[in-house]
C-alpha cells in the first residue's frame, strides 16, 4: 500500500503539471488561431474593398447606360425602322447587362433583384411602346414613344434600383 501511495506521489502532480500544460497551450494555440484569422480577414478586406466599390461603380454605370432617355441618346444616329430600332435597343440592353452580370457577386441579393428589375422594366417600356407603334414608323417615332411612356411612371424601376444600390452602397462604405 505504501508503494501505492509512493507512486501516486509523484503521478498526481506530474498529471497536474500536464493538464495545466495542456490547457494553456490549448488556449495559447487557439488565440493564436483566432488572430491569424482576424489577420488574413483584414487583408483580405483590403483587397476586396476596392473590387466591391469598383462593383457598384459598375452597376450605377449600368443603370445609367440602360435607362432609356440615355439610351435614346446613346443609339439616335441611325434612323431605321421602328423594330429593327426596338432590337438594337434590345440588343444593347442585353450586351450591357451579359458585360455586367459578374457585379452580382459584390453587391447584396435584394440589390440585384432590382436591377434585374430595372432591365426587364426597361425591356418591357421598349416592346409596349413599338407594339404601340404602325409598321411603318421609324426610329424617330420609337425613340418618342419610349419617352413619352416613360414620363408616365411615377418612379422609373431604374431610379428606384439606383437609389437602392447607392443607399446600399453608403451604408456598407
Amino acid at each position: 500500500m505504501s508503494e501505492i501511495l509512493e507512486i501516486l506521489k509523484y503521478i498526481l502532480p506530474s498529471g497536474v503539471v500536464f493538464a495545466a500544460a495542456y490547457v494553456l497551450v490549448k488556449s495559447f494555440l487557439e488565440a493564436d488561431t483566432k488572430r491569424k484569422m482576424v489577420d488574413i480577414k483584414v487583408a483580405n478586406a483590403r483587397l476586396i474593398t476596392p473590387i466591391r466599390m469598383q462593383a457598384y461603380e459598375r452597376v450605377i454605370l449600368l443603370l445609367e447606360r440602360i435607362s432609356p432617355v440615355n439610351l435614346i441618346m446613346r443609339t439616335t444616329g441611325q434612323l431605321t425602322l421602328a423594330s429593327e430600332y426596338q432590337a438594337l435597343l434590345l440588343q444593347t440592353i442585353r450586351d450591357e447587362f451579359d458585360h455586367n452580370l459578374s457585379q452580382q457577386l459584390y453587391i447584396s441579393d435584394l440589390g440585384w433583384d432590382k436591377v434585374l428589375n430595372a432591365k426587364e422594366e426597361t425591356i418591357k417600356l421598349i416592346n409596349t411602346s413599338a407594339a404601340k407603334l404602325s409598321g411603318e414608323a421609324n426610329s424617330t417615332h420609337l425613340a418618342s414613344k419610349i419617352l413619352e411612356l416613360s414620363f408616365e411612371y411615377n418612379k422609373m424601376p431604374i431610379d428606384e434600383a439606383l437609389t437602392f444600390v447607392k443607399e446600399e452602397f453608403r451604408k456598407k462604405y
